[in-house]
């Protein structure tokens, strides 16, 4: 029983946990055109790396990640080197979860830009644990996910109906640049959020330095690179 739990915690830890951050990495940049229905991938603003930065020092001021076990002289390089390439997919997760919430151009653009930066920034100097942090991710991203995708996008959609002219009367000379995209990228989003939540609360604050399967994997590496 001991030999199964080992082994699929090292599953989940290298394997299942690498594979979601990666997936949310491709589908936080991914659009469906509106017109032709082809897709498009939005690479990252620059912003979105700095809110990236914030969040992921929040969740080692908070706990959820715990830096000294996850790179400690006294573990193997490998598992160094493997937890290291987890904070860069994570980091980088992060970064694309931003993506999806983001308008992606004009003066929208910018205000929950804006948003985001003042919110991570003022928690920095807050005090959290790791549940209480994702429950105000869960928040943040979900407040954002809605304001875009339901409704900015519902308001500038072609179909938006007297509504949409009521918020273009409002905001006339105000420029705010909409692309046009299909429902379908709302449900891409929803699916990449859905999946970096999931990976943060898979991701343990400490990991063990080195599970019993890999003690002999790494014994018979090092008896072959002897001999």
């Amino acid at each position: 029983m001991k030999d199964y739990a080992e082994r699929n915690r090292a599953l989940l830890h290298f394997i299942v946990l690498p594979t979601i951050l990666l997936t949310v990495g491709l589908l936080g940049g991914l659009r469906i055109d509106a017109q032709t229905r082809h897709f498009i991938f939005i690479a990252p603003p620059l912003v979105t790396l700095v809110l990236a930065i914030l969040l992921v020092s929040l969740c080692v001021r908070a706990g959820a990640i715990d830096l000294h076990h996850w790179l400690d002289i006294d573990q193997p390089m490998l598992t160094n080197v493997s937890h290291l390439l987890m904070l860069v997919a994570l980091f980088f997760a992060s970064a694309q979860a931003f993506n999806s919430v983001l308008p992606e151009s004009g003066l929208l653009h910018w205000m929950f830009s804006f948003f985001f930066l003042w919110t991570l920034w003022t928690n920095q100097f807050s005090i959290f644990d790791p549940r209480r942090l994702l429950r105000s991710l869960v928040v943040l991203f979900g407040t954002a996910f809605v304001l875009k995708h339901l409704v900015v996008a519902g308001l500038y959609a072609p179909e938006g109906g007297w509504l949409r002219r009521l918020t273009s009367t409002l905001l006339q000379g105000i420029a705010i640049d909409v692309p046009a995209f299909a429902p379908a990228t709302g449900y891409i989003s929803f699916f990449a959020l859905a999946l970096y939540v999931g990976a943060l609360l898979l991701i343990p604050p400490a990991p063990r330095a080195m599970t019993e399967i890999e003690r002999p994997a790494l014994k018979e590496s090092t008896a072959i690179g002897c001999q």
